[in-house]
């Protein structure tokens, strides 16, 4: 878990996670330097679960949570980590049903294979009112797209969702110079070298309130399309930062990588310093694509 200033939401997320059916686990806190009350009540909960709770405070603030999550994904090594954000509500058998999915799929290719399992969400307002019982549902996402090439061009996985194995724990060696968020670095890393799975049902009530870094958006509406047409600098940008996580995934994995890999991730890479055309027939020629129809015609706009 990656703290920072959440003394609003901890202790109902600790408390969820020290209710769950499956309790043989333990829980690492990273606090980002908070300044409210996050450390004391952190301090806590490890007094009195000295055992099952092991906090640290980092030096000097990260600047962002990707950041300290990429720390601690880069050191602590296990059979099974999952990801859990400050200020969600897991539900009681999370661990439980997400680690029966993960022992399935090691059944099938091998504890060996690098390994990622996630889940769907429940939407929920900042006192867990319900907004939507399906955040992949409203995102209009496809659990399905794990092709290495498709997650180039869009992450899929939610990262308070998310459990992988020591197997991909060990690839994760070292941060990258960039990443747009370290759960879609984590996507890349288990598509490139092993398999990702999903349990389709909510896990997780995903607290929406002012201080998200990122939300749920209704993908659907309308309103959301036309505000991301106006707002095209956006999309453009957010199209660009993808350039500069392939190029640093690259720098970390390009001796592990396969050819046809390597060869994709170097196409994908040289896409901005092409004209329009040869942006287009670089898309199709990889198939980078997005999910649905509105999305791809806005990265085909503005690509």
């Amino acid at each position: 878990m990656a703290t920072y200033n959440g003394e609003k939401y901890l202790s109902a997320q600790i408390d969820s996670l020290l209710s769950q059916t499956f309790d043989d686990f333990r829980l690492f806190v990273s606090d980002d330097c908070s300044t409210d009350s996050t450390w004391n009540i952190l301090t806590d909960y490890s007094e009195r679960h000295p055992d099952k709770i092991h906090i640290s405070q980092r030096k000097q603030n990260s600047g962002n949570a990707k950041y300290n999550f990429l720390d601690m994904m880069t050191e602590i090594k296990d059979n099974y980590v999952m990801l859990c954000d400050q200020d969600d509500v897991w539900l009681p058998d999370k661990i439980e049903k997400t680690l029966i999915k993960m022992k399935e799929v090691e059944k099938r290719y091998s504890s060996d294979v690098p390994i990622l399992i996630h889940t769907d969400l429940q939407v929920v307002d900042k006192e867990l009112q319900l907004i939507t019982p399906s955040f992949k549902w409203v995102m209009h996402s496809n659990f399905n797209r794990t092709g290495f090439h498709q997650i180039l061009i869009q992450n899929t996985v939610t990262g308070c969702t998310a459990m992988y194995n020591r197997a991909l724990a060990m690839l994760l060696d070292c941060k990258p110079q960039y990443c747009i968020m370290h759960d879609w670095w984590l996507q890349l890393v288990a598509a490139a070298f092993g398999k990702i799975e999903h349990l389709d049902e909510a896990t997780v009530l995903y607290r929406q309130h002012t201080d998200n870094i990122i939300g749920a958006k209704n993908v659907r509406k309308w309103s959301y399309k036309l505000d991301r047409f106006i707002h095209s600098n956006e999309v453009k940008e957010a199209i660009n930062v993808t350039y500069l996580q392939a190029e640093s995934f690259l720098q970390v994995y390009c001796e592990q990588l396969n050819e046809s890999q390597r060869k994709i991730v170097e196409k994908y890479c040289a896409i901005p310093g092409k004209w329009k055309l040869g942006k287009w027939y670089t898309a199709c020629e990889l198939r980078a694509f997005k999910n649905g129809l509105s999305r791809n015609i806005a990265y085909f706009l503005f690509i």
